[in-house]
């Protein structure tokens, strides 16, 4: 069984998205387990920001690349000759989706395959694992989990763009990277709702609560009986590990698509979610500010079958959610009440305290 905890030791890898949410949980996973870490990102995403409060940009090779620029992403590919890429990089909320359609579609789809076009003449393996989003599903809202196979779609410009970005990624795998011998193989990736520490974009529903429950504000709520699999970001980000490891030895993933979520009888609604944060926070007030008449379209359930990671990869989710929202709150808790230091050393606590618990609860954690 591959061991993932030396496998990335003195590779070069290439994050785009480096300095948002789950680039930066990423990053500083891949430089602990002594990888040679760069990354591209057009800006900060938010402030404060992971990126910022783990001073992650003294610790990586950083770039400031706008994805969409497919001149640009080819020059510092052609530089920098990663070994493996995880591309992240994206417009991800669905509500500016709706303010900005044609951005969204562009940086999503175009972005992701300008990162897919800047490979293609690399005469060396790279190990490419291309991110999505559970949102790129056709969702009808049926009970069941999603399977990799089901129909793409989206009601929203958000998600029809991670099924326009899946579109183009399928067509470069086909045109360009299809042989048995290709240098280049790409999988993809479609992760259950993310939560944890040092997410700090707009109308989330967890940075919005800490936001102003350090305040002791109330935080207005749209549709708390949606349900969603919520997940702790470092279980997809073993996924992302140990597909990209996996993929660079094994050709048969070559082109696979992954799903990463909790099991699905494990979804909870944004209430449930709540009432567990409310159980490690003190003064939480919240209003429900529901209104289907002006309210813009928000899936109310969405599930996913994640069997095929199982089968495939040994990979399975190890936390309880109660566990998932303890860590979160934990992360937001010595962050606001110790602003003024690093948070670097609390997350890569939290990334050994997660590793631990997977090497305890979990067969394919051996891998890790």
């Amino acid at each position: 069984m591959m061991d993932i905890s030396k496998f990335f030791l003195g590779k070069k890898i290439l994050i785009t998205g480096h300095t948002g949410f789950k680039g930066t949980w990423l990053a500083l996973w891949l430089k602990q387990l002594g990888a040679n870490v760069s990354g591209i990102s057009i800006d900060i995403p938010s402030s404060p920001s992971h990126f910022e409060t783990a001073n992650l940009l003294n610790q990586i090779d950083d770039h400031r690349i706008d994805i969409r620029d497919g001149d640009a992403v080819k020059r510092i590919i052609k530089k920098l000759e990663p070994e493996f890429v995880f591309h992240l990089a994206a417009q991800s909320l669905v509500r500016s989706s709706y303010e900005n359609p044609i951005d969204t579609m562009i940086t999503n789809a175009i972005g992701s395959a300008n990162i897919l076009d800047a490979l293609r003449n690399l005469d060396y393996p790279v190990a490419v694992v291309m991110v999505t989003s559970d949102k790129a599903y056709d969702n009808l809202e049926w009970s069941w989990g999603y399977r990799e196979t089901d129909r793409l779609g989206g009601k929203d410009p958000y998600s029809a763009s991670k099924g326009m970005a899946e579109l183009a990624i399928r067509s470069f795998i086909s045109s360009f990277f299809s042989s048995s011998d290709s240098n280049i193989r790409v999988a993809v990736t479609r992760a259950g709702n993310v939560i944890g520490g040092g997410d700090w974009a707009a109308n989330r529903i967890v940075p919005d609560c800490m936001n102003s429950w350090s305040n002791n504000n109330v935080v207005d709520i749209r549709n708390p009986d949606a349900t969603r699999p919520w997940q702790h970001v470092l279980e997809p980000l073993r996924g992302y590990l140990q597909l990209a490891a996996q993929l660079s030895t094994n050709i048969l993933l070559h082109g696979e698509a992954y799903n990463f979520g909790p099991p699905a009888n494990q979804n909870h609604s944004v209430r449930e979610l709540i009432t567990e944060m409310s159980g490690h926070w003190d003064s939480v007030r919240w209003n429900d500010i529901s209104n289907p008449k002006v309210d813009l379209h928000e899936a109310g359930l969405l599930k996913l079958n994640c069997d095929k990671a199982l089968f495939d990869l040994q990979w399975q989710p190890i936390l309880e959610f109660k566990e998932t929202v303890l860590m979160t709150v934990e992360w937001y808790r010595y962050y606001y009440q110790n602003s003024s230091k690093s948070m670097y050393n609390f997350t890569i606590s939290q990334i050994e305290e997660y590793s631990k618990l997977a090497s305890e609860r979990d067969f394919s954690s051996k891998t890790l």
